[in-house]
């Protein structure tokens, strides 16, 4: 298959908004196309874990669990064995590859029923501090889940998503449904259609 050349600076993804929003906000996208010679600094990802373990979480029970594996480590070659082949074609060049997970159970085996929802909220503070860093952040969810687990062997945790953070590529090559993916524009509903009535009872 022919791969699509495609220069960085053609790419330009920022939100439509109705209103003006942060440009932390505004132009966080979730490209595929990562470049190979990127290293993260290792202030850099303290301040992603700083980020996520700042969030907000039900009586502050911080549930997120992080694993982060680098690019050319034996950790980082499993948790990428374990994406689809979709993601494997493209996520192996991301600096970092970073399980997280979430504590659904106590100690004592009682549920946290926010858990997974507490680890979505240290995920997006962590995608908005790697735009900070000028960094980019791509979030999978197609990878085996029970192979992660084993990978982790860690109890009471269950794995969510498998993040690839790096630097975007300045020039890129992707099979053509990759790169039309690269540069299709972004889109969301209208707020209005993400409001729901309030019905009081009679």
């Amino acid at each position: 298959m022919t791969t699509i050349t495609i220069l960085q600076e053609h790419v330009d993804k920022a939100a439509a908004t109705s209103v003006p929003l942060h440009p932390l906000l505004a132009r966080r996208w979730s490209p595929r196309a990562f470049d190979q010679a990127h290293e993260l600094t290792p202030q850099q990802v303290t301040a992603l874990l700083e980020a996520a373990r700042w969030a907000p979480s039900a009586s502050n029970t911080q549930p997120w669990r992080f694993a982060v594996t680098h690019r050319g480590s034996a950790e980082h070659a499993a948790v990428l064995d374990t994406l689809t082949a979709g993601n494997r074609a493209w996520a192996h060049a991301a600096s970092a590859l970073i399980v997280v997970a979430a504590e659904t159970v106590t100690g004592d085996g009682t549920a946290r029923p926010w858990a997974v929802y507490d680890a979505g909220q240290a995920v997006a503070h962590l995608s908005v501090q790697a735009e900070h860093e000028g960094l980019v952040v791509h979030q999978m969810g197609g990878f085996d889940r029970d192979r992660v687990a084993a990978l982790l062997g860690a109890a009471r945790v269950t794995p969510l998503v498998v993040v690839a953070v790096g630097r975007r590529d300045g020039a890129f090559r992707l099979d053509p449904p990759l790169a039309g993916r690269e540069l299709a524009a972004r889109d969301r509903l209208p707020v209005e259609h993400l409001l729901l009535p309030v019905r009081p009872a009679a």
